[in-house]
Parts: structure tokens; C-alpha cells; sequence
């Protein structure tokens, strides 16, 4: 039996027998040091999964349905739409891995049972699909090496796309090895949607996608996930980082802190011998386990509303590698959010099985969370398992590359619960909609703002306000009402103000930054508004605080400048709130306004080049030369920032880039920069754009062009340049 409490709405829900402190999941006392490698059928692959007491799996869909499953995702009437990456590592080599003979499957349960019975192949002869979003009655695809976005819909109702629209266009080619490139594409609270990897992110307005840069993208690989506030959360694999860039929402750059990930929170419990880790013998314990997270992704903060209270709120982690996923503890401590191992040297789930695979976790419809296992025997692509590599011989050994053209979908599921009903939100009215803003499963209230913002029914306004005002109970309605209506365009000055007074720090804080719009009107509504910021500059809260710190940047008013100085000064014991204000005083002007304004005028493919330079310096260059080219107290590396080089003549650039630079730069030797030469003409072209755009600097862009003649030029020429010898070359 489960009881809804009225006053708390859909965020508090009992269960009779719940418990607050769960038992800790099995593990073994031997580790499995010789694990087979063959197959399993689903249901012995099962047997080997370990998880807490009362938990299970249940088998949702497996071959020969679908095949090397990597990602899926729900409409609106709850058809499961499924990605399977059929073409990826079909042998050691990856030969034919470029081919589209990948697709999108549908599957749907007609029955009731659980079990996906109906299958159709909704899109065929794709290459590598990699992010699927679900928009009305139609599905939004991305395909690995392109930046191109459509979105496919199914007129006649057989279950086989028919129509297809090009909704985001971009003919770039994103030649970036498959691991690195971009996923998500998930719809946020706030209306936007997110990718990894990529310093964009999407507006949904009539059918199309508009795009919006952002100068310091989060980064990220393989999976995204948001809370029910929308804090996004991404991972790291070839960081080797579970986790990160949680702190602030990315428009507003990376920031991450040393304590944000409690304990040994990195550290790994497998319960076999791990054989293939890329990192090799460094990665693995004396009993053969893996001891470090590397394969991090497809990471899911649990909203749904059938398995225990405590897995609410909880953010679930994959590694492939380890063959197990990691449940983590969320806090929130004065602003910074914090993570926990959720048990002591143990995982939530495990697997014996060798060729078990969990790649992708979600939030189902029906309140339970869904497992994406590709039960695939190779889990690193190509590049990383070529002749010499350490893991090459680890896979032949034990026969990993002969493990294709399988994959299942799991439920996980508890004692006590049942899935809840399957959802029809497509034909529901606005209305109705509005209503399931306030249901207890995160995935509905999802989808119905998500319609209601698709839809621009403006009927629903008048009962989208009185939520606001006070008609919810519930704060996190309240905060979905606020968004929604910003989705509609229908949030005015009055509304903003009388949020900013409500009695919920999160329905405050997400008024402040629905508030930046109105920022940027000084004498127009923008100093009401202002006015009240610096009241909330001093709000109990200190999520509110770190908000206004960020969302100040958008200001231009000297008084922004004025409350930033004094959220500094009042908050130095705050470190996340401390670097919010410091960076918007230091870095919001040209970080944030300066840049978009520089490149507002200029055609996609420069301001393109321009913002992948951006991601790209930062996670490379900025570690030497300072995040905005100013250079560290180290003097590692010269300044950037207004040097009259950067702005001079780009050929010295390109081939400092490409070759490297030794001995003094003017009056100081900063010792050998690295080549970077093995990086292709995109990446040197995007950096150097960059930094002639940025940091005080003005010049034109470099073209991918400009650098591979200069790579042509110079083939007599492979050690590093002198500052003399680039200055006596002819112009």
C-alpha cells in the first residue's frame, strides 16, 4: 500500500515496508578470478546479477528483437524506442563500423505483461545512432559523425518511420573518435535541450531547432541526466571521472570541486577479474578487480515513483567495464552538492557475467528504472584495441571479439511494488497536462511540460499562474509551473517578483534565473528587479545566494557589479559560492556577453569554429595557459590574453600548433610546449579561432584550410620552432 501525503505532493510517498536504511547489496566472499566469457541467455545472465534484498530484474526485451542496444527512449503513449549500434565492434578491428546498417527498433507491450511483444523496425540503415528525443508523434535522431539533426514520424501507424525532416542543419563532419562524441539530447526543466561534448544546446520552436553557444560547455561523454530541478549531471570515461560538472548549470561554464565526491568515491567493487581494462595492471587490485572507475556513463538520477523512497533522488552510475552500476547518495551541503558511495566497499549491482554490459540507465514510465545492457564482448572501440595495445591480447585470450549481435533491456524492480499505467499523453488535453505536473512520477511531469511547451496553449496560462501563486502544494510544482510558463513565453516582471517571495529556496532560486531575461532592461523593469536581487543576496538559502552570483552576470548595471562584490566578501567560506561570484565579476563579461556579442554577426561555420575552440581550449590549452589566457603563478606558459602575437599573423600560430615552440618567448624561457600536431586541422583551427576572439584578443578566424597548407609546407620542419626561427621566415 502506498500513501500520497497531500501537503508534500508528489515529492514524499510511503511505503509500508520501506525502510530507511536498506540492507547492503550481496558480495560475494571469493571473487570469480576465472569468469567464462561465453554467452548467457537472459535468464542465466540474470541469475548472476547481485543486487540489495528485494530487489529484481525482469527481462523487458532481448534478441533477437533488438541487437547491440546502446540508448532508448519513451513518447508520449509509452512506445520504447530503442538505438542498437549493430555495426559497432564486430570484430577487433571495428572493420565496417562506419556502415549504416544500424537502426532504431520500436517495441511495444500489448498485453500488459511487462514484455515488449511488438517490434518494428521504426528507422533502418543508419549510421551508429547515438541520441534519440521524443517531440509529440515524432523522434529526433542523431547519428555519430554528423551534427545533423531530423526527426522521424510514423503517418499511417504501422510502426515504420515514413517521414523524415531535417530539424537542425549543420553539414559539418564530426570526425572525433564515436567515444568522444556528443549524447543526450535530453529536454530540461528549463526548456532547453542538452548534449554532451558539443558547446551547444536546442530550442524547440515550431518543429525546428534553434541553437544557442555556449562559451564554456560542460563536456561530458556518454550519458546525461538532470534532477528534478533540473541539475544536470555528466561523466567522464576517458577522464576516468564518475561524475562531474554538477555544480552549475553549463551556460555558465565548468566548475567542480575537489570535495565533491566523498570518500573513496572513485574506487570500483566488481566481483570478477577484470582481464579487459584499457589501463591495464595500474587499474586492477591484486585480486584482478577493477579498482577505479574507467568506463564511467549512462548515469540516471532515479524520479520515478515504484521502487523504495530512498531511491528517490539517488544518482545511478554504469561501468561496462566492471560489469556493475553504482548507486550514489545526493546531498545538497550549503550549495554544494555532494555524492556518497550509497554502501561501504560494495555496488548496488554486480554481474559475473563477462559479457554484461549495462551502457544506459532511465526513468521509466511506469515508475521503475530500465538498464540498457548491450551484452557485448568488446565495450572499447577500435582505436584502443590495435596491435600492441594492452588490451588487444586480453580481449583474443579470452574471446571477447566473438561476442556480437546481442543485447537486453532489463525492469529493475522491488517486492511490494507494481509498475504503474501505461501513459497516453498525446491525446491527453492541456488541461489535463497541467494536472500531471503534479504527478509522482518524474518521467510524466516530464513529458507533460514538455507537451504543454510544444503545444503553446495559452488557455492554460491563467492555471499555470494560480500554481504558482499558491494554488500547489507541492514546491517542485510550483517550479514546474514557472518553467512552463517561461516555455510559453508568458512569465511578466509581476510574476518573477512575487516567486522571488515565495517560502521554497528551489522556487526562489529558479525565479532568479527566469529573471535574466528581464536583466539586460535597465530602466525598463530591469531595476525592480535588481532591486530585489540584492535582497535575495542575503537569502537564507545558499542555492538562492550561488544563483543570483550567476545569474548577476547578465547584468551590465554597475550595481550587479556592486552585489557581486558583497556576495564575495559576505560568502568567503562558501567556496562554490565564493568562485560563482568571482567569476562573474572576472569572467562574466567576457566570458559569457562579450563572446556572444563578438560573434553575433558572423556566419554559423566562423562562430561554430569559434565555440569548439572554446571546449577544446579549455579541457587542452587553459591548463598551462590559464582558462582565459591570462597565464598561471607557475609561468608555465606565456599569456594570451591581449598579446599582440595571438592577434598577429596566424601562420606563426598554426605552426607553434602543429610543431611546438622551444626557448625564450621575448625576455622569458617557458621551456618546450608540446606539438599538437597529431590533432587534425579542425581541432588546430577551432583553437586558434578561439583564442583571436576571446581574452581581449580581435583578429579573423582560422580556417581548417589555412592549417593543413601550412602542414604541408613544413613536412622538412618536424622539431619544435624558436620564437627567432617563426620570426624570420618571410611573411
Amino acid at each position: 500500500m502506498r500513501i500520497a501525503i497531500p501537503a508534500l505532493g508528489c515529492l514524499l510517498f510511503f511505503a509500508c515496508h520501506s525502510r530507511d536504511v536498506e540492507a547492503p547489496p550481496y558480495r560475494p566472499a571469493k571473487i570469480d578470478m576465472h569468469p567464462t566469457s561465453g554467452y548467457l541467455t537472459p535468464q542465466a545472465s540474470m541469475s548472476t546479477v547481485h543486487l540489495p534484498e528485494g530487489y529484481h530484474l525482469e527481462l523487458v526485451a532481448s534478441e533477437p528483437f533488438i541487437q547491440e542496444p546502446v540508448a532508448l527512449t519513451w513518447d508520449g503513449d509509452g512506445r520504447m524506442y530503442v538505438a542498437e549500434m549493430r555495426s559497432y565492434m564486430q570484430d577487433i578491428n571495428g572493420t565496417g563500423e562506419h556502415l549504416p546498417i544500424c537502426r532504431i527498433t520500436r517495441l511495444e507491450d500489448t498485453d500488459g505483461d511487462g514484455i515488449m511483444d511488438k517490434h518494428t523496425v521504426f528507422i533502418d540503415s543508419l549510421v551508429l545512432p547515438r541520441m534519440m528525443l521524443a517531440v509529440g508523434d515524432r523522434l529526433i535522431v542523431s547519428e555519430t559523425y554528423t551534427y545533423n539533426l531530423y526527426s522521424y514520424r510514423d503517418s499511417n501507424g504501422d510502426g515504420i518511420a515514413d517521414e523524415k525532416k531535417l530539424v537542425y542543419h549543420n553539414d559539418t563532419a564530426d570526425n572525433a573518435n564515436l567515444e568522444h562524441q556528443k549524447s543526450g539530447l535530453i529536454w530540461n526543466t528549463d526548456n532547453w535541450i542538452y548534449v554532451t561534448a558539443n558547446p551547444v544546446r536546442y530550442r524547440y520552436e515550431q518543429g525546428m531547432l534553434d541553437v544557442d553557444t555556449m562559451a564554456d560547455p560542460a563536456g561530458g561523454q556518454w550519458g546525461l541526466t538532470h534532477d528534478d530541478y533540473g541539475r544536470l549531471y555528466y561523466s567522464s570515461a576517458g577522464g576516468e571521472v564518475p561524475a562531474l560538472n554538477f555544480e552549475q548549470n553549463p551556460v555558465y561554464g565548468q566548475l567542480n570541486l575537489d570535495s565533491e565526491r566523498r570518500g573513496n568515491f572513485d574506487a570500483v567493487w566488481p566481483i570478477i577479474a577484470t582481464p579487459d581494462v584499457q589501463g591495464g595492471q595500474p587499474r586492477l587490485r591484486a585480486d584482478s578487480t577493477l579498482n577505479h572507475f574507467t568506463a564511467s556513463c549512462g548515469q540516471c538520477i532515479f524520479r520515478g515513483d515504484r521502487l523504495p523512497v530512498g531511491m528517490r533522488g539517488n544518482l545511478f552510475i554504469c561501468e561496462p567495464v566492471g560489469r556493475l552500476i553504482r548507486r550514489a547518495k545526493v546531498s545538497d551541503e550549503n550549495g554544494e552538492i555532494v555524492l556518497r558511495n550509497a554502501y561501504d566497499s560494495a555496488e548496488f549491482l554486480t554481474s559475473s557475467d563477462m559479457n554484461f554490459r549495462p551502457v544506459n540507465l532511465y526513468t521509466g514510465p511506469d515508475g521503475c528504472m530500465y538498464i540498457v545492457d548491450m551484452y557485448h564482448g568488446i565495450i572499447q572501440e577500435s582505436n584502443w584495441t590495435k596491435a600492441g595495445s594492452y588490451l588487444r591480447p586480453q580481449i583474443q585470450r579470452k574471446n571477447l571479439d566473438k561476442n556480437i549481435g546481442r543485447g537486453r533491456i532489463y525492469r529493475l524492480v522491488h517486492d511490494g511494488y507494481t509498475p504503474g499505467p501505461k501513459p497516453q499523453l498525446l491525446e491527453a488535453t492541456s488541461a489535463e497536462l497541467v494536472d500531471d505536473l503534479s504527478h509522482p512520477n518524474g518521467w510524466w511531469r516530464d513529458n507533460a511540460q514538455q507537451l504543454l511547451v510544444m503545444r503553446q496553449d495559452k488557455s492554460v496560462v491563467p492555471a499555470l499562474k494560480q500554481l504558482v501563486l499558491g494554488g500547489a502544494s507541492s514546491p517542485l510544482t510550483r517550479v514546474l509551473a514557472l518553467w512552463t510558463l517561461d516555455g510559453l513565453h508568458s512569465v511578466d516582471q509581476g510574476l518573477v517578483l512575487t516567486a522571488f517571495k515565495d517560502s521554497d529556496p528551489q522556487v526562489r532560486k529558479a525565479a532568479v534565473r527566469i529573471s535574466e531575461s528581464f536583466l539586460g532592461n535597465v530602466g525598463a523593469g530591469g531595476d525592480a528587479i535588481l532591486k530585489q536581487l540584492a535582497i535575495l543576496a542575503n537569502d537564507s538559502s545558499a542555492d538562492v545566494r550561488i544563483q543570483v552570483a550567476l545569474s548577476l552576470r547578465y547584468s551590465r548595471s554597475p550595481e550587479a557589479k556592486t552585489i557581486l562584490k558583497n556576495l564575495s566578501d559576505k560568502n568567503r567560506s562558501n567556496e562554490l559560492l565564493k568562485k560563482s561570484a568571482t567569476r562573474s565579476l572576472d569572467e562574466g563579461d567576457s566570458d559569457m556577453i562579450v563572446l556572444k556579442e563578438k560573434t553575433a554577426r558572423m556566419n554559423y561555420g566562423d562562430k561554430h569554429l569559434i565555440y569548439t575552440g572554446a571546449t577544446n581550449f579549455k579541457q587542452l590549452c587553459g591548463t598551462c595557459h590559464g582558462l582565459q589566457g591570462e597565464g598561471l603563478s607557475s609561468q608555465v606558459a606565456p599569456p594570451l590574453a591581449g598579446a599582440a602575437e595571438v592577434s598577429g599573423d596566424p601562420r606563426l600560430l598554426i605552426r607553434i600548433l602543429l610543431n611546438g615552440l622551444s626557448g625564450p618567448v621575448g625576455h622569458k624561457d617557458y621551456g618546450v610546449m608540446p606539438a599538437q600536431g597529431t590533432n587534425n586541422d579542425d581541432y588546430i583551427a577551432s583553437v586558434l579561432s578561439y583564442i583571436r576572439n576571446s581574452m581581449g584578443n580581435t583578429a579573423s578566424v582560422v580556417r581548417p584550410s589555412d592549417v593543413r597548407n601550412i602542414r604541408k609546407a613544413d613536412t622538412t620542419h618536424p622539431a619544435p620552432w624558436t620564437w627567432k626561427e617563426l620570426h624570420s621566415l618571410k611573411p
